[in-house]
This record gives C-alpha cells, sequence and structure tokens, in this order.
C-alpha cells in the first residue's frame, strides 16, 4: 500500500460539565514512508507550492526530509526505526494547513504496532505523544497516554488520551477519548475511507473540501466562541504550552 487519502467524517462530543458536539467533513493524506520519491502528480507537490501539497518542515524534526526526520524522532524514545512507517496527516491546501493532529504509525505485519501523536495547539505549541498499541485478531488497536499540553480553554493540560484504532486498507477509524480521573470529558472519532493518491481523487478532494485548512481553524474559533457565552470555566496555557517541544 503505497500514498493514499482517507476521507470521512470527524466528530467532536464534549461530555462535561455540559454536552455539545459538532461534525464536519474531513480527509487525511496517509504517507509511506519508504516511497517520498512518488509523493508527488500534477496537482500535488512535495516540498513546492501547488493546489496541494506536503512539506515536512510542518512537522517534527529540522530536515526537510520527512523519513530523516521520522528516524531521528523514533530513536529519541528508543523505538525501532526500520520497522515500515506511515504518516497520516493534513496535507496543505493552497500553501496553508493547521494540523490539530497527525499520526506517525510504525507497521508490523500490515498493522499499526507503535503510534507517534503529534498535537498542535493554537497558541504555537507542539508535543509528542508515544502511544504503545494491542492489537485484537478483530483489528482493534488499544493505546494511552497521559496529557501534557494545553489545548482547548475549556480542559486544563492534565487528563489521559486513549486511542481506538482501526488501520488497513480499506480506510482508517480513529476515537480518542480524554479522561481525567476516570471520568470522560471529550470524544474525538474520525472514520473514512481509501482513495487512490492521483491527480483525480487531488481534484474531487480540492472541490469538496476547497476551505478545510482555513476551517479547521475558523471552526474551532466558533465553537469556542460558542462555549465561552455558556460560562464555562477559562483556563490559560503555560509557557511550556506555547513551544515546539520536538
Amino acid at each position: 500500500m503505497s500514498h493514499r487519502y482517507i476521507e470521512g467524517q470527524i466528530m467532536h462530543q464534549r461530555l462535561v460539565p455540559l454536552r455539545h458536539g459538532f461534525t464536519y467533513d474531513y480527509f487525511f493524506l496517509d504517507i509511506d514512508l519508504q516511497s517520498l520519491s512518488t509523493l508527488k502528480h500534477r496537482m500535488f507537490s512535495h516540498g513546492a507550492f501547488n493546489w496541494m501539497g506536503f512539506d515536512a518542515r510542518d512537522h517534527f524534526g529540522s530536515s526537510s526530509d520527512l523519513f530523516q526526520n521520522a528516524q531521528a524522532l523514533c530513536r529519541s524514545f528508543d523505538l525501532d526505526e526500520t520497522l515500515p512507517m506511515r504518516f497520516v496527516t493534513l496535507p496543505r491546501i493552497a500553501g496553508f494547513v493547521f494540523n490539530p493532529i497527525s499520526l506517525l504509525l510504525l507497521m508490523h505485519q500490515d498493522r499499526p504496532r507503535h503510534l507517534l501523536a503529534e498535537v498542535h495547539n493554537y497558541n504555537g505549541g507542539r508535543v509528542i505523544y508515544e502511544v504503545p498499541l494491542t492489537c485484537k485478531d478483530s483489528g482493534l488497536c488499544q493505546g494511552e497516554a497521559r496529557k501534557s499540553m494545553y489545548v482547548s480553554p475549556f480542559f486544563d493540560y492534565e487528563g489521559c488520551y486513549r486511542f481506538d484504532l482501526r488501520y488497513d486498507e480499506e480506510g482508517m477509524e480513529l476515537k480518542l477519548l480524554l479522561e481525567r480521573d476516570g471520568t470522560p470529558q471529550l470524544l474525538a472519532h474520525f472514520k473514512g475511507a481509501s482513495l487512490p493518491f492521483e491527480s483525480r481523487s487531488t481534484r474531487a478532494l480540492l472541490c469538496r473540501h476547497t476551505f478545510l485548512s482555513l476551517f479547521v481553524v475558523t471552526r474551532t474559533l466558533w465553537q469556542s466562541l460558542r462555549l465561552w457565552r455558556k460560562k464555562l470555566p477559562w483556563h490559560s496555557p503555560r509557557s511550556i504550552d506555547q513551544i515546539r517541544r520536538f
């Protein structure tokens, strides 16, 4: 399986202190790190401007080579970087992108064995969560990581993320549950189907998601305004939450 797109819907459901949810269309780019030289076509560029594209400098590491950066990141967590690796992220659209979460998947026998989740906030912060995965015969892979960075002004930086991941040739399903002291606080869910990495798919995605990169930001601000009007407690970021830690 080489590069592909995964298109579907993403849902956010806040559970405490009041219920508040929203759903919208979304898609990811799923990159095969062993085939970076083929990450391009007429409407998609790697490291250059195009209608859609990818730039490794948007993510962890200092190199423009994603594979080199991924190897260095794995070494920093004492992980075997020689495993097949996939990187699931939102690509640039007309030169702009904001990625709330991207996934570096370390594969073993066509299943994710380890997950490194790259999370950005709106305050310039970034953190990498290491998530060892346990996979069942059903294909469901599960893991967890302690929360260590402020993301939403309506939650502080403490808690535990629980990941449920299904990943195969048909597509991907990811459930991310935030808990604190055993109480579920927020559920995020994405489910999508595979599309081939080719100009026809890129053109169709651009038509359906022309302003997706912008909407990721504006929709979040709009939902924050709605919660602020409901008088939810407001938390401010720490200084460490405003830097890139990797």
